[in-house]
Formats: C-alpha cells, structure tokens, sequence
C-alpha cells in the first residue's frame, strides 16, 4: 500500500478530508480508559491529530516515511515508520507491549491490511477485555447532483479498471469485511455505524481530492489521465455558481472490543 502513495503524498495529505468530532467522542467514550491509543497506517496524521485530544499518547504508524513526512508534530503523539509486515517482536520494539493499549484505530485502511495478521497484533496489544479496535473508511462525497453523477460515473466507470481488489470492502461501507470482535457497552452491533465529515471545498480542492485516488495514480501510471480535459469542463460545468461549496463525505465506522481471545 505505502508505494501507492509516495508519488502523491502532499496531494494525499492536502485532499484526505477530516473525520468528524462526534466519530471520536463516540469511540473514546467505549474506551473505559483513555492512556494510550494506537492509529495504524496513519498517513499524514489526521486521525492522530484528533485522538491527541482524547488520549494522553497516541503511537501512529504508517508503512509510507513520505506521508509521516506531512504528519502534524504533536508533544503527545508519537510517528513510528514500520515495515509493511512486522513481526511480534517489531510490533513490541515499534508500537507497544503486550495489553497496554486502549484503542486502536485504522482510518481509510483496513481494506489494505491481510487481515488475520493485522487482527492477531491488534488483538495482542489491546488491553483485555475492554480494548477497542474502531476502523473507519468514507465514502464518494456528495456536492450537488450534477457533480455526484460525473463523480459516480468516474468512480465506477472510468477509475474501475484501475482500482485495487481491496477497494470494493469500502464500496459496501465495510459492511462484508471480517471484523472478529465483541460488542462494544451500547451497541447491538458491530457497525456500520453512519456519520458525516462536511468540509469545503473550491474545484481545485475537489480535483485534487480525486487526484489523491490510488486508481487515478494507477491509472497515471500507465498513461491514463481520468481528469482529461472533457472530464474536468464537465466538473466545472456542473460545479456552478459560488466557488467554495459545502461538501460531504460519508463515513462508516466498524467498532468492536477485544475482550478476553
């Protein structure tokens, strides 16, 4: 995963939208306490940078030195670079030891991890049996109905030549994705769970949070620009009137606690 984004990082990091407050001050409020939080494959920071606010650590990891390079610097978080695979022992020496971790979260990620690798890690850091993994992804923003249809048209039409296997789990909101964990105090399930991230946006912006896309750079790649100039007339078209719009992004949220496996 972390070679898809080097090419694009600051696009990456300057596009990827921010999570809404009230997805943390749900996840926290399942953590009984609020120590020490780990945010794998955290990119350029942003989910860090709002758990920073709710733990008195945070470790955040990400496979991509480029991308960390992004990261904003916080007293209380610390960035690790990890391999893309690490062992029990790396994960101890890297991250943490054994049950001292309240939380861990993945943003816009899991899709990306193998699974029970990732599972078993987090399963022997989390604190037991009230630890809780939280993993979360957004889906295609909506502005207007005349840019959400050339938007949709791109995604599923232009770009799905180019995109990873791994991306169709976030096209069903992580609804399929295997997720062995117990309910969290509250909930009757493990998620989805909705909520929205508003963010605004000018064309530039929303160009560029499309050029952030792993399908766009594949595409690049091999000499395939989705934002020809057609396409891009059309966005500007169907943009409008006002140069910043309000843009939404929906996000799912996939929660569970580690309990006592």
């Amino acid at each position: 995963m972390a070679e898809l984004f080097v090419k694009q990082a600051k696009q990456y990091a300057d596009a990827k939208p921010t999570y809404p407050p009230q997805l943390f001050q749900y996840v926290s409020s399942k953590t009984p306490s609020h120590n020490l939080a780990w945010d794998v494959a955290t990119g350029s920071g942003q989910a860090a940078k709002s758990l920073a606010k709710l733990y008195k650590n945070v470790i955040a990891t990400d496979a991509s030195e480029k991308q960390l390079e992004f990261a904003t610097k916080l007293p209380n978080v610390r960035y690790q670079h990890t391999p893309s695979t690490m062992s029990m022992t790396e994960l101890e020496q890297m991250v943490a030891p054994r049950g001292t971790i309240d939380l861990v979260t993945i943003a816009q990620a899991l899709h990306w991890f193998d699974l029970p690798t990732l599972y078993q890690q987090v399963k022997w850091v989390l604190k037991k049996p009230h630890g809780v993994i939280a993993a979360w992804c957004y889906y295609l923003p909506r502005v207007n109905s005349d840019v959400d249809t050339i938007l949709d048209q791109l995604y599923s039409i232009s770009a799905s030549p180019y995109w990873d296997s791994a991306c169709t789990l976030f096209d069903d909101k992580y609804r399929s994705i295997d997720f062995p964990f117990e309910l969290v105090d509250g909930a009757d399930h493990t998620g989805p769970f909705e909520f929205v991230t508003e963010t605004v946006m000018d064309l530039d912006d929303f160009l560029t949070y499309i050029k952030s896309w792993s399908a766009y750079q594949t595409a690049k790649e091999k000499g395939v620009e989705l934002l020809g100039d057609d396409v891009v007339q059309k966005l500007k078209l169907a943009w409008g009137e006002g140069d910043k719009k309000m843009v939404k992004f929906p996000v799912y949220l996939r929660i569970g606690r580690v309990g006592n496996v």
